[in-house]
């Protein structure tokens, strides 16, 4: 299925989406585009969808065409103090703060959110394969968190974090048997590494 450009005609709208909400340890991200209405890119998807290389290549195209685009970040001490939703719509709402365009309406993934000031939201599941406005946040907060994470290994190479992302792989898990917790572990996620971590978001 085919992204569809615009939910809308009428107004100006930003696709607003998070990345590592299910992760073990660091922030989590997320980004609000706005494209332009003749936008279109032939690897633009679900994050999950595209492979890291093009990630990276559609990274570049969105921050140089889009009209408008933020990304922002709650980290693993704030997650902690206001449980992982919260932090993932504040993320959010921070991102849309620093757009230079205001939105008239918000596009937003999954089925819930905290409304931001006066401006109306529409959410929708699975909605980063759906809109184009939507994928090109979920490519954005994709690819900050994952360079974020590159950038905290040197300092935490005991658990892999530039392979992993922080995501509860069986590495990771083992990591932590070994090496317990470090700050910038999620405390309020009941890590418990002797137990299997369903994790579907393992593209990394």
């Amino acid at each position: 299925m085919s992204l569809l450009s615009f939910f809308q005609e009428e107004f100006i709208e930003a696709g607003c989406d998070e990345a590592g909400k299910g992760c073990y340890a660091g922030p989590v991200f997320a980004a609000a585009v706005i494209l332009p209405r003749d936008f279109y890119h032939p690897l633009l998807n679900d994050s999950k969808q595209v492979k890291e290389k093009d990630r990276d290549t559609l990274r570049l195209v969105i921050e140089q065409e889009s009209i408008a685009c933020a990304v922002a970040k709650v980290e693993a001490a704030e997650i902690d103090q206001i449980n992982i939703l919260k932090a993932s719509f504040k993320a959010m709402h921070l991102a849309i703060d620093q757009l230079q365009l205001k939105p008239q309406l918000l596009l937003i993934d999954g089925n819930r959110f905290i409304k931001y000031k006066r401006t109306p939201h529409q959410c929708f599941v699975k909605g980063d394969g759906r809109f184009a406005s939507i994928a090109a946040a979920s490519i954005l907060a994709k690819t900050y968190r994952d360079e974020y994470m590159q950038q905290l290994h040197p300092a935490f190479p005991q658990y892999n974090w530039q392979k992993n992302k922080g995501y509860g792989t069986l590495e990771h898990r083992n990591a932590i048997t070994q090496f317990g917790l470090c700050e910038h572990h999620r405390m309020s996620f009941n890590i418990q590494p002797g137990k299997e971590f369903l994790q579907t978001d393992l593209n990394l």
